[in-house]
C-alpha cells in the first residue's frame, strides 16, 4: 500500500518536471525563432525576387476551383499547368530576378511576335500586356526608381502562361478537331509542358524549345511557304488575269501579258524572255501546265474556265489555306512512321513513303461530299483476297433498296444474296420472293452480301486496319473513275488504282507472295485472309495545301468545305486549359 502511494507520487512529480521542461525549452525555441525571423525579415523584404515569389504564391493559392487567375483583365488560360509549374519550383519567379526582368523575356517576346509565321496569332499570347509591362519597368530602371514587385508578379504570370499556351498550340494544335469535324480522329501529341518550360529556362533556349515541338519536314516546308506568301501579299498580291475565251500555245492576246506576270509571281514561269509578251509561246505553255499540276487541274496547257478560276484566287485566300493546313499538321503524331501509306483525301491520291522518300503513288476514289471519308491514323495488319462484301445497312437501305424496288432482278445481276439473321442462325432468302415495295428502310430486316467476283464492289482485294468508321482500302471494278479529275464517288472507303502494286509492297517480307501469286489469289474467287509480315502505318489525311520534297506548293479544292470552318475556329479565343 505504502509502495503504491510512493510510486504514484513519483510519477506525478516526474510528469510535472517533464511538462515544465517542455514549456521552458519551447519558450526558448519560440524566442529563438522570433529573434531569427526579426533578424532575417528585413533582409527578406529587401529581396525583389523574394517579394515576387511571395506574390506568386499568394495569387496562385488564392484561386478557386476550377482555378481562375486574371492579370490586368487577361485570363490565364493554362489554369492547371501554370500552378503546377510554380509549385514545382516553390514559386521561384521564372522571368525576373533582383535586378528586374531576365534576358529570356526578350526571347519569349520575339517568339510570340513570330507566331504569325506558324499561322498563329501573337495577340493570343498576352503580347500587348507583356510589352506594356516591360516598357513601364524599363522606364523605372532608366529613372533608377525601385521596381514594383506586384508589376513583376504580373509579368511572370503572363510570360509563363504565354509560353505554356503557345507550346500547347504548337504541340497539338490550337483547335481540337473533334469539336468541328465529328469524322476527324487525330492522335494529338501530349507532353509535360511545365517540364518543357523548366528545361527551356535552365538551358536559356526559349525559341529553340518552342520550335522543337513541331519538327515534321512537311510542316517546316509549309511554314516557309507561308512566309513567302506573306511577302507576296506585302508587295500587293497577284495580278488578275482577265477572263474571256480560252488561251493556249500559239495565241496572240493582250491578256497573255497579265498571264505572264501572274505565273512569274507564283514561280511557275521563271523568266519573261520572249520579246513579244502577248504571244503564248512554248515556255508559257510549260508554265501553265506546271500551274495546272500544282492545282489538281487537267494538265493540257489550255487556260480555260477552271484554270482562270485558280489563277484569280487571291494571295490572301491562299494564305488562309496554308494557315489551316499548318494547323492540321499540328494534329498529327510526331512521326508518321518509318514507312507509311498516306491518303490525301482532298488530292484523291495515295502515296507510299519509306525513310521520307516517295516509293509509289496512285489515284484513289474517296467518299462523296455527303459520305465523307474520315480522317484518322492506324496500322494496316492484314488483307483479304477475293473478298465478300457485307453491305453496310446504310448503303443497303439508301442505295440498293431503291434499285431493287425498280428492278426485282437487280440483286441477282449484282450477285448479291439476301440473308435474315446472323451467324449459324442466318438463312438465305430468295430475293424474288420478297415484296420489296413493302420493305421499309427503318428497321430493315435483311442483310445483303455480295459474292467475290469481277462485279464485287470491293474488287478483288481489300486492305484492312480495323477502325470505328469501318472503312478500308480496296480494289474497284469501276476502273474508269480513276481517270477523272474529281474522284469523290465512294461511300467513305478508299478505292485504289494499283491494288496489285500495293499488295506486292505490303507483302514483300513473305517470299511466297510473288506478283503472280497475288494475281492468282485475287482472281481465285475464294476469300482468303493474309496477315502482313509487318504492320504498316496508314494515315487518312485532308490537306488542301502541302509541299513536295522540293518545296513545291500544291493547292486543292476544299472538297468537304472544311477550310473556312477551321479558319474561323482559329480566330476564336483560346480555351482555358
Amino acid at each position: 500500500m505504502k509502495f503504491s502511494l510512493c510510486y504514484k507520487l513519483y510519477k506525478y512529480f516526474d510528469s510535472e518536471m517533464k511538462a515544465k521542461s517542455k514549456r521552458f525549452f519551447g519558450t526558448i525555441a519560440s524566442f529563438s525563432l522570433i529573434s531569427l525571423s526579426a533578424a532575417v525579415g528585413p533582409l527578406y523584404s529587401q529581396s525583389l525576387s523574394g517579394k515576387i515569389r511571395e506574390g506568386l504564391r499568394t495569387r496562385i493559392e488564392a484561386t478557386g476551383i476550377p482555378p481562375k487567375i486574371t492579370v490586368k483583365d487577361d485570363l490565364i488560360h493554362a489554369s492547371l499547368t501554370l500552378p503546377l509549374f510554380y509549385e514545382r519550383r516553390v514559386y521561384q519567379p521564372a522571368w525576373s530576378g533582383d535586378e528586374g526582368p531576365l534576358s529570356h523575356v526578350n526571347s519569349l517576346v520575339q517568339a510570340i511576335q513570330d507566331a504569325h509565321l506558324e499561322g498563329l496569332r501573337a495577340e493570343d499570347y498576352h503580347l500587348d500586356k507583356i510589352l506594356a509591362i516591360l516598357d513601364m519597368v524599363r522606364k523605372d530602371l532608366k529613372k533608377q526608381k525601385p521596381l514594383d514587385s506586384g508589376t513583376l508578379t504580373d509579368l511572370d504570370l503572363l510570360c509563363t502562361d504565354a509560353f505554356l499556351i503557345y507550346s500547347s498550340h504548337l504541340l497539338s494544335g490550337r483547335v481540337n478537331p473533334v469539336t468541328i469535324h465529328v469524322e476527324w480522329n487525330a492522335k494529338r501529341r501530349e507532353a509535360d509542358l511545365a517540364k518543357v518550360l523548366e528545361e527551356a529556362l535552365q538551358k536559356k533556349q526559349i525559341i529553340a524549345s518552342l520550335q522543337s515541338l513541331v519538327e515534321h519536314p512537311g510542316y517546316i516546308r509549309l511554314r516557309q511557304t507561308l512566309a513567302h506568301y506573306r511577302k507576296i501579299e506585302a508587295l500587293g498580291g497577284y495580278t488578275l488575269v482577265p477572263s474571256g475565251s480560252k488561251m493556249q500555245k500559239g495565241n496572240r492576246d493582250e491578256r497573255v501579258k497579265e498571264l505572264r506576270k501572274r505565273l512569274i509571281a507564283s514561280g511557275d514561269l521563271f523568266s519573261n524572255m520572249n520579246e513579244n509578251e502577248s504571244f503564248f509561246d512554248e515556255a508559257l505553255d510549260q508554265a501553265v501546265r506546271h500551274f495546272q499540276r500544282r492545282h489538281g487541274l487537267d494538265v493540257d496547257g489550255v487556260v480555260g474556265p477552271a484554270t482562270y478560276r485558280e489563277l484569280n484566287v487571291s494571295v490572301e485566300a491562299r494564305i488562309r489555306q496554308i494557315v489551316v493546313n499548318l494547323e492540321r499538321w499540328r494534329w498529327l503524331p510526331q512521326t508518321l512512321g518509318k514507312r507509311y501509306i498516306l491518303t490525301n483525301i482532298a488530292n484523291f491520291e495515295l502515296e507510299v513513303v519509306e525513310d521520307d522518300h516517295l516509293i509509289m503513288s496512285m489515284h484513289v476514289v474517296v467518299g462523296k461530299t455527303y459520305r465523307k471519308s474520315p480522317v484518322f491514323s492506324d496500322q494496316m495488319s492484314y488483307l483479304v483476297f477475293s473478298p465478300y462484301w457485307n453491305v453496310p445497312v446504310g448503303i443497303a437501305t439508301k442505295d440498293i433498296l431503291p434499285e431493287v424496288r425498280k428492278d426485282v432482278n437487280y440483286l441477282k445481276k449484282k450477285k448479291i444474296k439476301v440473308y435474315q439473321g446472323w451467324g449459324t442462325e442466318a438463312r438465305e432468302l430468295d430475293s424474288q420472293s420478297i415484296d420489296w415495295s413493302q420493305v421499309q428502310a427503318k428497321n430493315f430486316p435483311f442483310r445483303f452480301r455480295q459474292d467475290p467476283g469481277p462485279s464485287n464492289a470491293l474488287g478483288r482485294i481489300k486492305f484492312m486496319f480495323p477502325n470505328p468508321y469501318d472503312v478500308y482500302l480496296h480494289d474497284s471494278p469501276d476502273r474508269e473513275l480513276f481517270a477523272k479529275a474529281d474522284r469523290a464517288f465512294s461511300s467513305g472507303c478508299i478505292r485504289i488504282e494499283k491494288p496489285i502494286d500495293l499488295a506486292e509492297y505490303v507483302l514483300r517480307g513473305d517470299p511466297k507472295w510473288t506478283r503472280s501469286a497475288i494475281i492468282s489469289a485475287m482472281e481465285g474467287g475464294v476469300e482468303k485472309t493474309v496477315q502482313l509480315p509487318e504492320p504498316i502505318d496508314i494515315h487518312f489525311l485532308y490537306w488542301t495545301a502541302w509541299t513536295d520534297e522540293d518545296s513545291t506548293i500544291h493547292f486543292r479544292k476544299d472538297l468537304y468545305e472544311r477550310d473556312m470552318v477551321l479558319y474561323r475556329a482559329l480566330l476564336e479565343e483560346p480555351p482555358t486549359k
